[in-house]
């Protein structure tokens, strides 16, 4: 790693802040947070409450989902999850009942409104997804697999 001469006070490897892929990302995902939120905010969701949502709503097919597996499928913090899942159960979008093999857990289902929003917003958050991506042309499946790749080895 080489670190450059300070350039206003700032000792770094790069010549440039473009440079840094850090910041890159950075830069690309709160643009992208920022559309996705515009996206949803006619819908009433958050981004967190619609990637829990959305996430419950694929799971659950598999049988009962514990707290601590939605937050793992969507590397959420599980604290953050905990209240994220408070909302939306407020909102009738979302069960909480005992787990039937652990006593410690709840077991988590998507209500069908909390389904039938899940299936509405994944189509507007596809679509918003699509838009942001469409820069990419052909580059987006090959850009996604760099990404995933970072998600399993990071």
């Amino acid at each position: 790693m080489r670190v450059t001469e300070p350039r206003s006070g700032l000792a770094t490897e790069f010549g440039s802040a473009q440079e840094s892929p850090g910041l890159s990302l950075w830069q690309v995902t709160n643009r992208w947070q920022a559309a996705q939120r515009a996206a949803l905010k006619p819908l009433g969701l958050t981004h967190v409450q619609f990637v829990l949502l959305a996430s419950l709503t694929y799971l659950d097919d598999e049988g009962p989902v514990t707290q601590k597996q939605l937050a793992d499928h969507t590397a959420c913090d599980v604290m953050m999850t905990s209240q994220v899942l408070r909302t939306l159960e407020e909102r009738g979008l979302v069960t909480r009942a005992p787990h039937p093999s652990d006593r410690r857990a709840r077991a988590l289902v998507a209500t069908p409104d909390g389904r039938a929003l899940a299936n509405r917003a994944v189509a507007v958050v596809e679509g918003c997804d699509r838009a942001f991506f469409a820069p990419l042309g052909a580059d987006v499946p090959g850009f996604n697999a760099l990404l995933r790749r970072l998600v399993v080895e990071g």
